[in-house]
Order: structure tokens, then sequence, then C-alpha cells
């Protein structure tokens, strides 16, 4: 029997989540899905400055795990970008982090907007 996957911690979610071409025409061919994980590792990575080691601490699983996530994030932001596609952040497994605990790191973006960031990770949901 498979190990159950390990749900990603995340401190926040988009505050939008579809970006694109302004001259989107709606056709559903004519887009990229990107989950909130893979967006998380890019925020960590790209914007806050994490080494792949601290955003894998932050997001509660592997290194390893953490480097395929990016590499598969950065694949749909090029296409996105050289492609002119509709790019959509949504799904995935992931886990929002909901209060200030031993398992949330620096530059939460929970935190910085005055919630408490904690992450409980034998909570059931």
């Amino acid at each position: 029997m498979a190990r159950p996957r390990k749900l990603r911690k995340v401190c926040s979610l988009p505050e939008s989540k579809r970006f694109g071409p302004l001259d989107f025409s709606g056709d559903a061919e004519n887009h990229v899905n990107m989950t909130v994980d893979e967006y998380e590792t890019i925020r960590l990575i790209d914007l806050e400055g994490f080494t792949q080691e601290e955003c894998a601490t932050q997001m509660n699983v592997a290194r390893s795990t953490v480097q395929g996530i990016y590499i598969d994030a950065r694949k749909k932001l090029a296409q996105s970008l050289v492609n002119g596609k509709v790019l959509f952040i949504e799904g995935g497994e992931y886990r929002l982090c909901d209060g200030l605990g031993a398992g949330c790191g620096r530059d939460c973006h929970r935190r910085r907007r005055g919630k408490p960031c904690t992450y409980n990770e034998n909570q059931d949901d």
C-alpha cells in the first residue's frame, strides 16, 4: 500500500488567481493551471529569496519535493509568458497555515498582515 501524500504548508493564497494577456479571448485551450503549492515555491524562492532547503522546511516537505514542484512551476510560468497563455492558480495538495506557531518561518504573509500563523501537522481536515 502506498504511503499517503504529505500536504504542503502554504502561508497565503494568491490575491489574484488569473494572470495573462489583456486580449484573452476565453479559449479554454489557451491556459495553464498552476497549483497553490507551485505558486508558494515561486513566492518563497524567487520573491522571498529562500533556498530550496529553507523552502522545504517552510512547506514541511523534503527538499527534493520542493525541487520538483519548483521545476514544474517555472515551466508553467514560461508557457504562460512565452506562449501568451492565461495562468490560473488553483488546487493542489496543500494546507493553509492558520496562526503563529512552530512550523512557520520568516516572511510568512499571514504573519506580516497581522494574522498569527501556525501549522499543526497533526490537524485533520
